[in-house]
């Protein structure tokens, strides 16, 4: 049985954009297209969007999905076998952290007294912590501000808010990678285009000043999970963006 793209996106809760641009960038190509110009998805496309939204769970970006998904069987269930020891830790913190705020109810409704040592279990800080500590470190107040603008911009985010968002800034790193290819300067216009789409979508979430914007380029570059990262798209990505950052920052936020 033949699914359009509308049918597949009520059956997975993916956006119909979300599925086009999966078939731009080759990650999950339709079965067929119809006459009538349809995208058409049989049992094998389903079957592939699901491993991709796992995969997305997982927190794999986009350009090591594909990758992964051309592995064989026995590779695909190694690292599988690897993420699935990571969640099961992180339920383990979580139920850990669950019982921790249990038992913080029930000393504040005075059922039961808790020591100091107990209100801190289940506490594990997160990569993100670790990111919002070195830029306010490196840039003071300023970024606490803009991290604390962060948090509530993206308080009432659904899923699919964060899916368009990672979809967006992962087609802004591969057209920077093809800008790579191609020998454009990271001051030119083309490539100054796109870092305004990078600071269009960083400006969903806070609005940086010229400072900021480009320690956020030398963060990128500095910090092994972003430069590797980056590193997936395109070897020197992050320095390529970071140097176009800083461009933009002192034409455009000064």
């Amino acid at each position: 049985m033949a699914y359009t793209v509308k049918e597949v996106s009520n059956l997975s809760g993916i956006s119909v954009r979300t599925l086009h641009y999966y078939d731009e960038i080759g990650l999950l190509k339709p079965h067929h297209i119809g006459n009538n110009g349809y995208r058409y998805y049989e049992q094998e496309q389903l079957l592939r969007l699901q491993q991709i939204m796992v995969y997305r769970e997982l927190d794999l970006p986009l350009s090591e999905i594909g990758n992964v998904l051309e592995q064989t069987k026995e590779e695909k269930a190694e690292i599988l076998q690897v993420h699935r020891a990571k969640i099961e830790a992180k339920v383990f913190r979580l139920h850990t952290l669950l019982q921790t705020i249990d038992q913080t109810v029930a000393h504040l409704k005075g059922e039961q007294i808790m020591e100091p040592g107990q209100m801190y279990q289940g506490f594990n800080p997160e990569k993100q912590e670790t990111y919002e500590r070195e830029l306010t470190e490196r840039y003071g107040s300023q970024v606490a501000g803009k991290i604390q603008e962060s948090k509530t911009a993206t308080t009432n985010w659904s899923k699919e808010d964060y899916l368009d968002s990672q979809v967006e800034a992962d087609q802004i790193h591969r057209e920077l990678a093809e800008a790579m290819n191609k020998g454009l300067k990271h001051n030119s216009a083309e490539v100054q285009a796109l870092i305004r789409r990078h600071l269009q979508w960083v400006s969903r979430f806070y609005t940086p000043t010229a400072e900021i914007y480009s320690g956020l380029g030398d963060l990128y570059v500095e910090h092994e999970d972003f430069n590797k990262m980056y590193e997936g798209y395109h070897p020197g990505l992050a320095e390529y963006l970071r140097d176009g950052m800083k461009v933009l920052a002192e034409r455009e936020l000064n």
